[in-house]
């Protein structure tokens, strides 16, 4: 099975957004540390608002944030809401489809059955899991010393 480019992208905004918590990231940001096009970044933004695992904001000061903690994301709802819509193979296609083995194929019993374990396997995972206690993800995720920098602030409060 192949995951679109769309999913992938999706992927890396929502892991953005999980390492970010707390603040409105940008779609520059992202397009920037997730090396993707502002305009693709757009359209996937906008259906993961229309889909409510995002939260955005327009104005001057607006972003985008995860609509609900990273905890109650899970990986598999997301890749079934964004992979549905692209057929597996031609004989799942409504309108394109022109195999004249269907009705009596057994490989697209077989197709379905490894594309819901596919998900299956998916289901158990959360975003947090991915993004949670991952040093290297969020060196590459986090604009530089935003966590640091909080943590030092965090640091002086304490002492005080």
């Amino acid at each position: 099975m192949r995951v679109t480019k769309r999913t992938n992208i999706a992927m890396r905004v929502l892991m953005f957004c999980a390492a970010n918590t707390g603040r409105l990231v940008t779609k520059s940001e992202i397009a920037k540390a997730c090396n993707a096009s502002e305009n693709h970044l757009a359209q996937i933004i906008n259906q993961l608002a229309q889909l409510k695992y995002l939260h955005t904001q327009r104005g001057r000061n607006g972003g985008l944030e995860l609509a609900r903690p990273a905890s109650q994301i899970n990986i598999g709802d997301i890749f079934r809401a964004l992979e549905a819509p692209v057929p597996l193979a031609e004989c799942f296609a409504d309108v394109d489809n022109t195999c004249p083995l269907t009705e009596a194929c057994r490989l697209r019993t077989a197709l379905t059955d490894a594309a819901n374990a596919f998900y299956a396997t998916l289901d158990p995972i959360t975003l947090d899991a991915l993004v949670c206690d991952n040093a290297p993800l969020m060196d590459i995720l986090q604009p530089a010393g935003a966590c640091r920098g909080a943590k030092r602030a965090h640091d002086l409060a304490t002492v005080e």
